[in-house]
C-alpha cells in the first residue's frame, strides 16, 4: 500500500529538546488574576514555542468573568500556558501559567503540585482580583514574587504602598515589569530563583 501521500511524523524540532548541559529542571507557576499578562508573560519568555490554551471570549462570559480593565480582551486562557526558559548553562525553568477566572481556580491544585515557587503578576488597576491568588499561594506554602505588570494606564504606586495593599511579607519581593519584553520578564523570574535561593539558605 503506498502512503507516499501521508503527513510524515517528526520528531521534536531542535528548540524544544533541552540543551545538553542542563543538569537541573524546575517548576514555576505564573499566576494572577484575569487579564494580568500571564500568558503575554510566558509567550514573551519561552525559548521554545509555547503552549497556549486561549478560546475566544463569549458572550457567555458576560457577567461571569470580571474583565474590568481588559475590555479590549478577546481571548482567554482555559486551561493553562507552558514555555521553558533556560536561567543558565545547567538551571532550565518549565513555566505553567494559570487560567486567571475563578470558575477555572480547579485547575490550579494539580498545576501547584511540583511547583518551586511562583510569579503573581498584578494589575494595579484591578489589585483586589490579586487577593485571592495570593491567599492560595500561600495557603499552600509555595513561595511567590510579585510582579507589577507596566499597563500603559494602570496607576503607580510606591512599593511599601503595594505591600500594605496587598498585605505581604517584608522579604517577599516586588518588582516592576513589562510582561511583553523577554528582559523584563526574564529579570522578574531572576528575582524569584534569588529569593527562592536566600529561603534556602535561611533554613540552613
Amino acid at each position: 500500500m503506498d502512503f507516499k501521500s501521508s503527513d510524515t511524523i517528526t520528531g521534536p524540532s531542535s528548540e524544544d529538546v533541552l540543551p545538553h548541559t542542563a543538569t537541573a529542571a524546575v517548576k514555576v507557576v505564573i499566576v494572577g488574576g484575569f487579564g494580568v499578562g500571564k500568558t503575554t508573560m510566558v509567550g514573551s519568555v519561552s525559548e521554545i514555542r509555547p503552549l497556549t490554551t486561549e478560546e475566544t471570549m463569549t458572550q457567555a462570559g458576560i457577567g461571569v468573568d470580571d474583565n474590568y480593565g481588559s475590555d479590549t480582551k478577546t481571548a482567554t486562557t482555559v486551561a493553562m500556558d507552558f514555555g521553558r526558559i533556560s536561567i543558565s548553562e545547567e538551571l532550565v525553568l518549565y513555566l505553567f501559567g494559570t487560567p486567571g477566572q475563578e470558575r477555572f481556580w480547579f485547575l490550579w491544585n494539580g498545576l501547584f503540585e511540583g511547583a518551586l515557587g511562583a510569579v503573581v503578576l498584578v494589575d494595579t488597576r484591578r489589585l483586589e482580583v490579586s487577593f485571592d491568588v495570593i491567599g492560595r499561594l500561600e495557603e499552600r506554602g509555595v513561595p511567590f514574587v510579585v510582579a507589577v505588570n507596566d499597563f500603559p494606564d494602570a496607576p503607580r504606586h510606591p512599593v511599601d504602598a503595594l505591600r500594605r495593599a496587598l498585605d505581604l511579607d517584608e522579604v517577599v519581593p516586588i518588582v516592576k515589569c513589562d510582561a511583553r519584553q523577554r528582559a523584563s520578564s526574564r529579570d522578574t523570574l531572576l528575582t524569584l530563583m534569588r529569593y527562592l535561593h536566600s529561603l534556602t539558605v535561611a533554613r540552613v
